[in-house]
């Protein structure tokens, strides 16, 4: 239940991220959920889009760096504790968060999170077993 997310290297200068946002627009790629960790000189862009492989192939003709990475998405309830909920169980099962980022559903009221485990199988097996929503591609691409 893993889902391909686009990592793009930016150059941290104007019109960089226009230039992706642009590339994907051209191919009607949808971005689902974003998230950009900068430094002074350059950024990493992670992204869901609706059309990886297309995005992916996109990006690279544009002359962008880029790359797949895996992640696990989860619903959960919007909550005080309802993230901490989800890093319990990550926790108990001994898989390290490596990084996270997180939208709303507005047809459900519910958070989406978007995390990178160094131990993605674990990790998806100890959330399912405690209930929580370990969403697929098709679900995360059509909300």
């Amino acid at each position: 239940m893993a889902v391909k997310q686009i990592s793009v290297f930016l150059e941290n200068k104007q019109g960089r991220l226009l230039a992706v946002t642009k590339n994907l627009q051209e191919r009607r790629v949808n971005i689902r959920a974003l998230s950009v960790a900068d430094t002074a000189d350059f950024g990493i862009l992670r992204m869901i889009v609706d059309k990886p492989n297309e995005a992916y192939q996109g990006l690279k003709q544009g002359g962008f760096t880029v790359s797949f990475t895996e992640v696990i998405v989860v619903e959960m309830e919007d909550v005080p504790g309802g993230l901490g909920k989800v890093l319990a169980v990550l926790s108990e099962a001994g898989a390290n968060v490596e990084y996270v980022y997180a939208f709303c559903n507005s047809d459900t009221g519910g958070a989406i999170n978007v995390l990178r485990l160094d131990k993605q199988e674990e990790g998806i097996k100890a959330l399912t077993a405690a209930g929580i929503r370990v969403l697929t591609d098709g679900e995360i691409f059509n909300i």
